[in-house]
């Protein structure tokens, strides 16, 4: 192929492995551009944690850590209760919290700030097509005019918008877990403190925990058991009514959260699910984050989206343009430790809306042990430590070829 020079690279995506992407390729002297069909960074979001030393090495390297530590929520600790409002199991704040612990739009915000010195963004805007071509691949935009980039990245999660158009349809990557999640705001009624409170009936969890930044609002999720539904993703009135049929007729506060729901003018909705592609490239086109590897809940993906966004900028650099093995080195660091991280989304359905009511309390029964817990904590911390990283220094000379 003829030789390119400038390094320009498309990411596609705003989230969190875009804009973490964005920052490492500025440093290493790359020109990034970052679309996102969004108008703007969105905000609210669940919580989303960090854990182990490999998660927290990177976010030392980019110089995160203090920003993260000044807008940390300091763990969501997690009570299970019955009809009547009695504690079954408590789940302290490191369960689910991990060592930092932020909102996803604060963390979005974050990267998005520290990112920007180094990458042209793009909102309100979405890719339509991609052709390479001898020297690089022509993208053409939604609303904007066709432009030419070295390399596209797909940091655009599960859904991924740039997997459909250069891999093929999301069907023979996305596999159904069996379960739905969702999220919406409302007001704090209950009176809610530090924390969530959950009650289970069986295949579903019912749960509202208060806002960590306005103690007047609070947050609902919710997580069913169903077979793969036909849906509307851009239909939130129907998507309602799907959660409003699978809640109806329970106790405890699912009628108030079900009238709030009604209301609600955000919505989150989505299958629990995860992500599996043979390679992670094809051509100059890469995937990151979900996009390659990914689960809806569950699976470490914030943290893996973070290392991967530094090991695959450092391997381009250190490439010195042969994007092909910097593909090639990047997944093959990766793919068993982002597998690993992954495969704990497998369970996240089953774990919150265990499918029977002997499953709902031998959960309570097992969980309540220290031993068991502390069993699961440092697993989970092991995961998430099981790469080598590099140190990649910053070598700005490279080019694209």
């Amino acid at each position: 192929m003829e030789e390119s020079v400038n390094g320009s690279v498309l990411i596609s995506g705003a989230s969190i492995a875009g804009p973490a992407l964005a920052y490492w390729l500025g440093r290493h002297g790359f020109k990034p551009t970052v679309v996102e069909l969004a108008p703007a960074l969105r905000g609210g979001g669940q919580a989303v944690d960090f854990r182990g030393e490999t998660h927290l090495t990177v976010l030392e390297r980019m110089g995160l850590t203090p920003d993260l530590r000044r807008i940390e929520t300091g763990g969501s600790p997690m009570r299970f209760v019955d009809e009547r409002g009695r504690t079954l199991l408590h789940l302290p704040a490191e369960f689910a919290g991990g060592e930092i612990e932020v909102l996803r739009g604060d963390l979005a915000r974050v990267l998005y700030e520290h990112s920007r010195p180094h990458a042209e963004y793009i909102f309100g805007d979405s890719i339509t097509r991609l052709t390479e071509t001898l020297s690089g691949v022509r993208v053409d935009f939604q609303q904007g005019v066709s432009r030419d980039f070295d390399l596209v990245i797909g940091a655009d999660g599960l859904h991924s918008n740039v997997r459909r158009l250069a891999f093929g349809p999301e069907a023979d990557y996305v596999s159904h877990l069996g379960y739905y999640a969702a999220t919406w705001p409302l007001p704090n009624d209950l009176g809610l403190g530090k924390g969530s409170v959950g009650y289970n009936a069986p295949g579903r969890l019912a749960s509202v925990g208060a806002d960590h930044r306005d103690p007047a609002q609070a947050g609902a999720f919710v997580v069913f058991a169903a077979p793969e539904l036909s849906y509307d993703r851009n239909d939130p009135e129907q998507q309602k009514r799907l959660i409003d049929k699978a809640f109806a007729g329970l106790g405890w506060e699912v009628p108030r959260l079900l009238a709030s729901l009604r209301q609600a003018p955000d919505l989150y909705f989505d299958s629990i699910s995860r992500a599996d592609v043979d390679t992670w490239s094809t051509g100059r086109v890469c995937l990151v984050g979900d996009a390659a590897c990914g689960a809806t809940i569950g699976g470490m993906g914030t943290g893996t989206a973070v290392v991967a966004a530094y090991v695959l900028a450092g391997e381009l650099a250190r490439a010195q343009g042969d994007y092909r093995a910097a593909f090639t080195q990047y997944e093959g660091r990766l793919r068993k430790y982002a597998q690993g991280c992954q495969a704990g989304g497998d369970r996240t359905g089953r774990f919150l809306a265990p499918g029977t009511a002997t499953g709902i309390r031998l959960r309570n029964t097992l969980l309540s042990r220290p031993l068991f817990l502390n069993r699961m904590l440092k697993l989970g911390e092991k995961i998430s430590s099981t790469v080598d990283l590099p140190d990649y220094p910053f070598d700005t000379s490279r080019v694209m070829r």
